[in-house]
C-alpha cells in the first residue's frame, strides 16, 4: 500500500489549528510513549479531537509520526553570516539543537527504524524530511556562487548529485554525532567538520610549504 499524503485527502476544509495540535501531540507522545505503544487514539485525545480526525488526514501511524518529526525540521534557516563556512557552521548548530530535542531523538530513531522494513515509510521520508531539507543546500550553494566562493554548475545532473552528497555529509555526520555516538556537537566541533568539508582532509597545515 502506499502512504497517502495528508494534502491529498478530500472532504472539509482542513484546520491549521487542529493539524498543529495534532502533531505537536504525536510528538509528546512519542517521548511519553515509544513507537511501539503510540496509538491514534492516545494522539487524538492529547490533541482534543475525535480520531475519525486523524484518519481523515493522514493514513495510519507511519505517516503521522514522519510528518510530526518533518515539522521540526521545517524550522531550519539558513543564516547569512557573510560566509559560505560561516553559514555552513551557522545551520548545523540548529540542526544539532533540533537534534537533541527528545521529540527529535525520540521521532527520527523510530522511523529510520521502520523505514528500513517499510518501503513505503521510507519514501514518505525521504520526501517528507530529506528533499524538503535540501532547500537548505540549494539556498546556500546559490548564496555561495553568487560571492564567488563557489563555481557555477551549468550541468543540471551534476548539480543536483552535488546537492545530494553536501545533504547527505552533513545530514549523516551530525546524525551520528548526535544520535549515534552521543558526542557533543560544539562550535569546536563545528569548525572542524566544516573546515573539512569545505577543504578536504589532504589540505596542507597552515604554515606548510
Amino acid at each position: 500500500m502506499h502512504s497517502r499524503s495528508p494534502a491529498s485527502r478530500t472532504g472539509r476544509p482542513r484546520s491549521a489549528a487542529a493539524d498543529a495540535a495534532i502533531l505537536a501531540a504525536t510528538r509528546e507522545a512519542l517521548v511519553d510513549l515509544g513507537w511501539s505503544k503510540l496509538t491514534l487514539g492516545d494522539v487524538a485525545t492529547r490533541a482534543g479531537v475525535a480520531k475519525t480526525t486523524l484518519y481523515r488526514r493522514w493514513a495510519g501511524k507511519n505517516e503521522l509520526v514522519v510528518d510530526a518529526v518533518a515539522e521540526l525540521f521545517d524550522a531550519l534557516e539558513l543564516p547569512d553570516r557573510g560566509s559560505l563556512a560561516a553559514d555552513i557552521e551557522g545551520v548545523v548548530l540548529q540542526f544539532a539543537t533540533i537534534l537533541t530535542l527528545p521529540e527529535a531523538k525520540s521521532g527520527l530513531m523510530a522511523v529510520v527504524a521502520e523505514a528500513t522494513r517499510d518501503e513505503a515509510l521510507r519514501e514518505r521520508v525521504r520526501a517528507s524530511v530529506v528533499d524538503r531539507q535540501k532547500r537548505l543546500v540549494l539556498q546556500g550553494r546559490a548564496r555561495a556562487q553568487a560571492r564567488g566562493e563557489l563555481p557555477p554548475e551549468p550541468d543540471p545532473g551534476a548539480a543536483a548529485r552535488t546537492v545530494d552528497l553536501i545533504f547527505d555529509m552533513v545530514a549523516g555526520a551530525v546524525v551520528h554525532r548526535t544520535l549515534v555516538s552521543g558526542e557533543p556537537v560544539d562550535e569546536e566541533w563545528i569548525h572542524g567538520f566544516t573546515k573539512v568539508l569545505l577543504n578536504g582532509l589532504a589540505q596542507k597545515p597552515a604554515g606548510s610549504v
